[in-house]
């Protein structure tokens, strides 16, 4: 039984006073602390462990805004006084014998000090840091620190350093998903892990150097490989974008497109350094990939930037591929070049031109304006990117989709360890999966919403023409600017659209029509609900927890052995100081506007379909 004095002693908690200073706090210190009563301490009072006990009385001398100064912690006690001096609040944490757990076994509650009076606070670490926004970076890794200092500031009165602020981050994030170094030691088990439950799904790290430093990731789904063989058109996009992380490295993409015209990632690669061997390499594995699961691949029609070493690792790879530019690097340099608002409107004129002759035509009245587009045109050759000269089907894309991906990719992954940076986008691709598929099957027309719409603007338009019929498949179809001949066996019409873009085109629609065909049977497969269907009919599989996992797998040094390994992280660290920031105009991820000419008066800004003047 405890006297009557230490019963008092023991009932009695930290709700103490500093005499007018908790009064004048109150309104100095935006937001104050929670209640007092909410952080009370007792004689008797126990922690699971010292650490708890140190952690647990940090937040209270934070929220009551005094100094703690530690006299004696050990692995048997934690004594704990007020660093004023003079001031007799004390704390004294002993172990229980025989169990983990500490007790308060003398407490001396009162403060006679004034507190502290500014707003820094020496038990701010970065630890301290670190737990308080735990919960809110978990549901946004993307918190900045400067909100992170300014949200400690409202909400419990401290200030921290902006670097307080990143290293609490920082740490904050090893504990929720791991190191940057455990995540690449974890790369072989994961590779391991995606082909287990993922079966026919492609996952290979190679490491280099004695160290086994990382130098490639290569991972693509069986769900992927299956949709884009299937039932995607015959065209892939490639890009990359630099990660910001502790690493760096560079993210690859082959990325395909679905027949409503939406991205579908093929093939995800993380490299060390972006350079021709990395992009050879990339390329290698994307032809192995091919050729493992297809023997009738039709020939691909690649877009990128064109880069020396793309270009040299597409003309290795796949020799027989149509290699074209992406339209938004080639108008960009043709702007920036020339700074003329009309020879750019007439360039665009020239990119959508269907006939060499609409072309030249083109060309002649940018010569007309300057002469200095010549040699820029000799320079980037119109066989790589005009749609009057390319050999490819670029089925009307002209800029890479990809590129907007990999830059939200980098934005939202560059923090996460290279594992949870696979993870977040294998979720991301599971969820495109899962909710494409659901939209698919709601459909009930022949083809998707996309070409379903152009389909139907094609047979409008197709009403203002006259139609000739010269044999079973070939129509002459006739307007007031000019006469085209549709084959409809072969899907061809001499303007070009039809086979260029895969869809009937308003002349092709208009012999279909006259001969009681429908256009929309006319569509190449590729914009069919039915190849959408197929395309995102497979599943991607979830990935077990990273504990289940064996940490060690079978990876690939650099030399193409297989072999046991623990990959260690690259060579490359980020320098000191703030990243530099890529600033991408949003405009550029668009596809440019086609600018529209009336075929009867041949003026700018509507079709034949709106044309006032008198046929």
């Amino acid at each position: 039984m405890l006297a009557k004095g230490e019963a008092y002693q023991a009932s009695k908690v930290v709700s103490h006073h500093f005499g007018g200073f908790m009064a004048d706090l109150a309104l100095t210190v935006p937001d104050a602390p929670l209640a007092l009563s909410e952080h009370a301490l007792a004689i008797g009072q126990e922690f699971p462990n010292v650490e708890t006990c140190r952690r647990t009385l940090k937040d209270i001398a934070i929220a009551l805004h005094f100094d703690l100064r530690i006299v004696k912690s050990d692995r048997s006690r934690f004594i704990a006084k007020c660093s004023k001096e003079g001031c007799p609040w004390r704390i004294h944490v002993a172990k229980c014998l025989g169990v983990p757990t500490f007790s308060i076994r003398t407490l001396h509650g009162e403060h006679t000090c004034e507190g502290v009076h500014n707003l820094h606070h020496q038990q701010a670490s970065v630890g301290w840091v670190a737990r308080s926004v735990e919960a809110r970076i978990r549901d946004n890794p993307q918190y900045k620190p400067k909100e992170i200092l300014e949200d400690i500031r409202d909400q419990h009165g401290v200030a921290v350093s902006y670097m307080q602020a990143w290293r609490g981050k920082e740490r904050s994030m090893a504990a929720l998903h791991g190191t940057f170094e455990e995540g690449f030691r974890l790369l072989p088990a994961y590779c391991e892990q995606i082909r287990k439950t993922n079966p026919g799904s492609i996952a290979s790290v190679c490491a280099t150097g004695q160290e086994n430093c990382f130098q490639r990731l290569f991972i693509s789904y069986r769900a992927s490989i299956y949709g884009f063989v299937n039932a995607c058109r015959p065209l892939l996009e490639l890009d990359r974008a630099h990660l910001k992380g502790k690493y760096l490295g560079t993210i690859l993409c082959a990325a395909a497109v679905d027949a409503d015209d939406a991205l579908f990632p093929l093939a995800i690669a993380i490299v060390d350094v972006e350079n021709d061997e990395n992009w050879m390499w990339f390329m290698s594995e994307l032809r192995k990939l091919l050729g493992v699961n297809t023997d009738n691949m039709p020939r691909l029609t690649i877009l990128s930037e064109r880069h020396k070493g793309i270009v040299e690792a597409v003309e290795t790879h796949f020799p027989s591929a149509f290699h074209g530019f992406c339209l938004r690097y080639v108008s960009e340099n043709f702007r920036d070049t020339f700074k003329n608002t009309k020879l750019v409107n007439i360039f665009w004129n020239a990119v959508y031109a269907l006939t060499a002759a609409e072309f030249e035509g083109k060309i002649t009245e940018m010569v007309e304006i300057s002469q200095d587009v010549i040699p820029w045109f000799q320079h980037f050759s119109p066989r790589l990117w005009a749609v009057a000269y390319f050999d490819g089907m670029r089925y009307g894309h002209f800029t890479l989709g990809v590129t907007e991906l990999l830059y939200n990719w980098a934005l939202e992954c560059h923090e996460l360890p290279i594992v949870q940076m696979m993870e977040h986008i294998r979720r991301q691709l599971t969820s495109w999966f899962d909710d494409r598929r659901d939209i698919g099957m709601n459909w009930t027309s022949i083809l998707v919403p996309s070409a379903e719409k152009r389909i139907l603007e094609a047979i409008a338009d197709a009403h203002c023409y006259q139609v000739l019929r010269a044999n079973e498949v070939e129509f002459e179809i006739v307007s007031s600017e000019r006469t085209n001949i549709v084959d409809i066996r072969s899907r061809v019409c001499s303007c070009r659209r039809w086979q260029l873009y895969g869809l009937p085109c308003a002349h092709a629609a208009a012999a279909l029509i006259s001969c009681g065909q429908n256009a929309h049977l006319f569509a190449e497969p590729c914009f069919t609900v039915v190849s959408y269907r197929e395309t995102y009919s497979e599943m991607i599989n979830p990935i077990l927890d990273k504990s289940l996992w064996r940490e060690t797998g079978e990876g690939t040094e650099g030399g193409g052995a297989k072999m046991d390994i623990t990959v260690r992280p690259p060579k490359t660290r980020r320098p000191p100081g703030r990243p530099k920031k890529k600033v991408l105009r949003v405009e550029n991820f668009k596809r440019p506007k086609r600018v529209v000419q009336c075929g009867r008066c041949h003026l700018l800004g509507h079709s034949q379909k709106k044309c006032t003047k008198p046929i």
